[in-house]
């Protein structure tokens, strides 16, 4: 894995029993597809099943945050994990979409007390993004799903119980 990116102690990082959402947009597809296959596979090899997962596609990242509140309002999922990619433009939108993901991602996490993986890429270009879809710079949907189940397993502990 290269330097610098999500890593784990494997024991910790069964999934088998945790219920999860994902949120995946659907702007810039071609990189979001990737991102939910690779979340999606990885969730998959920690025993997650399909009758425990749940994905909602939305038309862009800005629409994340309002999903991740949604799903973690319901009670019935034990992490969200949210997808998307924000690529820099020639305008200042790329700053407010991704800061206003940001935001409104923590915020959902930190209002519904479900933990809330940022799996949102904000890149200068393309490349970089398909850089960080199995290129070069690893897999953001893989490290997504592993710090979802990680995330799902220290809240439960904290709240005292068995996920």
């Amino acid at each position: 894995m290269p330097t610098g990116g999500f890593q784990a102690d494997d024991h910790d990082l069964d999934g088998s029993r945790l219920r999860i959402a994902i949120a995946c947009a659907r702007f810039n597809g071609d990189i979001t597809q990737r991102l939910l296959e690779g979340c999606i596979d990885e969730l998959r090899r920690r025993g997650v099943t399909e009758a425990r997962l749940t994905v909602q596609y939305v038309p862009g990242c800005f629409e994340l945050p309002l999903m991740a509140k949604i799903f973690g309002s319901r009670g019935e999922f034990d992490a969200i994990i949210c997808l998307g990619a924000v690529i820099r433009g020639d305008t200042p939108h790329f700053e407010y979409v991704s800061s206003a993901t940001a935001i409104g991602i923590q915020q959902a996490a930190l209002e519904t007390r479900v933990p809330v993986a940022f799996g949102v890429l904000t890149v200068d270009n393309e490349q970089q993004a398909y850089d960080r879809v199995g290129g070069a710079a690893g897999h953001k949907g893989r490290e997504a799903a592993l710090s979802a189940i990680e995330m799902a397993h220290a809240v439960g502990a904290s709240r005292g119980t068995d996920v």
